[in-house]
């Protein structure tokens, strides 16, 4: 898998950054299509019903972490959650949320939470991927026509603790719940 852009495709070679003092568990959750691809135009290119029901689950009750644009094609706060949005724009702002410039910063907000969810777009899941413990990973079982990708994992440093398939049904995919931990 890769991040790509419109404009490129980058590759970038990851290490682990974490500080001691660093205690809240940094999760990523995320969909990713056999080929990599995670969204088109702004938007998921499946809809798998359990997934958004696995991703509420999962995210309910603790502080989730997006870029500006994941943001704005949700359009609002998550309801339930802490709501972090990342941006290198000094001027964005938005109700309901906390505002950060860096993942240090987004990271230090939440810093009292037991465990922090990364829920994207892809700039933010590569920036973050370097300091996850745990990625919670909707293998979605087709190729997907779209434009963001998510990054390239090294599976060497990750172990597999949980894997739920999941048959097709109706217009949506088959797909697997996998759960990585490093």
């Amino acid at each position: 898998m890769r991040i790509s852009t419109s404009t490129g495709t980058a590759s970038t070679r990851i290490s682990r950054r974490r500080s001691r003092s660093e205690a809240v568990l940094v999760s990523l959750i995320v969909a990713v299509a056999a080929n990599g691809v995670i969204g088109r135009d702004g938007h998921l290119p499946w809809r798998i019903p359990t997934d958004l029901r696995f991703f509420k689950e999962k995210t309910m009750g603790k502080p989730v972490v997006m870029g500006r644009k994941t943001f704005q094609s949700i359009g609002r706060a998550l309801p339930g959650r802490r709501n972090i949005v990342l941006t290198r724009d000094a001027r964005f702002t938005a109700n309901d949320v906390l505002v950060a410039h860096d993942l240090d910063e987004a990271l230090a907000s939440v810093s009292e939470a037991g465990e922090v969810m990364i829920i994207g777009g892809a700039e933010v899941y590569l920036l973050a991927l370097p300091r996850a413990d745990r990625i919670y990973l909707t293998k979605v079982k087709l190729d997907a026509d779209g434009d963001t990708y998510f990054p390239t994992l090294d599976y060497r440093a990750w172990s597999e603790t949980a894997c739920e398939d999941h048959p097709a049904e109706g217009d949506a995919p088959a797909f697997s719940f996998v759960t990585l931990e490093r």
